[in-house]
């Protein structure tokens, strides 16, 4: 179970509210997107659901339970932070995704299991003898992901995990994210200014002021006409598919993936 819920949670420090009486549920096994301009309140929102943080006003549950209730080892929630050295703490990559079922005391023979099949998922197995510090941002990141992975947790945070990668480091990564996620039917929920990441994911929030300015698929939000404003480029179908309504090509007002796109023009090319 991952299912979360967020009720009229208020964050102030000192007298500044950063959080202004929130609600937002999140479904169980959802792949949840969490975009807005820089101090709108993301990363707070995201350090109160992860446990780093805890609410002035209000309540969290996750599968029905105030996550105050819930022992800190017992709340089944991993996160993956920005910059993946801060959160190496083995002398090896095996040794690293290991630490923290250590911790939660599982047997020596499970943990061996589990290490290598969470550094196969995310295609490190190889490198299980390496030095964190030995390997590029991308790997790192594969690791730290693994070690997440490893404990089999419910939900998992990403906290603009993919942000310090190259594009196509990005998007493979998230790919790699989103198939552990389906086959494990884990909810995810990421920071994101990547449009390839938000593109995979099955609903967006965008948040404003402390606040949830609006609730999307991805497709709506990719026809928004403000997306600069989000820290978001539009994306390179959407440009295109305006320039063809120009050219006089009927192309329907909506988003359309590559793939959809592809397929319109050949419908519109074989009607001619």
């Amino acid at each position: 179970m991952g299912q979360i819920e967020i009720k009229d949670i208020v964050q102030k420090y000192d007298k500044n509210e950063v959080l202004h009486h929130m609600d937002l549920k999140i479904e169980d096994g959802e792949f949840f997107c969490l975009l807005g301009p820089s101090g709108c309140g993301k990363t707070t929102l995201l350090n109160i659901i992860g446990g780093f943080l805890t609410q002035t006003q209000g309540k969290l549950l996750v599968d029905g339970r105030e996550i105050s209730k819930i022992p800190p080892h017992k709340r089944e929630i991993g996160m993956v932070f920005q910059n993946p050295d801060n959160q190496f703490v083995g002398a090896t990559v095996e040794d690293d995704v290991a630490f923290g079922l250590e911790n939660q005391g599982v047997p020596l023979e499970e943990m061996r299991v589990r290490v290598q099949e969470a550094l196969e998922l995310v295609g490190m197995a190889s490198f299980k003898k390496r030095e964190p510090a030995r390997l590029s941002g991308g790997q790192k990141q594969r690791v730290a992901i693994a070690g997440i992975v490893a404990l089999r947790p419910n939900i998992v945070i990403l906290d603009e995990a993919t942000s310090m990668l190259d594009p196509e480091g990005r998007l493979e990564l998230i790919r790699i994210v989103k198939e552990i996620k389906d086959e494990h039917n884990m909810t995810v929920i990421s920071i994101t200014h990547d449009l390839d990441e938000v593109a995979l994911s099955d609903r967006v929030i965008v948040m404003k002021n402390g606040q949830i300015e609006s609730t999307s698929t991805p497709a709506e939000l990719f026809m928004r006409d403000d997306l600069i404003e989000l820290d978001l480029e539009q994306p390179f179908t959407a440009n295109l598919a305006e320039s063809l309504r120009q050219a006089g090509i009927a192309i329907p007002l909506r988003y359309f993936t590559e793939e959809e796109l592809e397929e319109t023009l050949w419908e519109f090319i074989s009607k001619k």
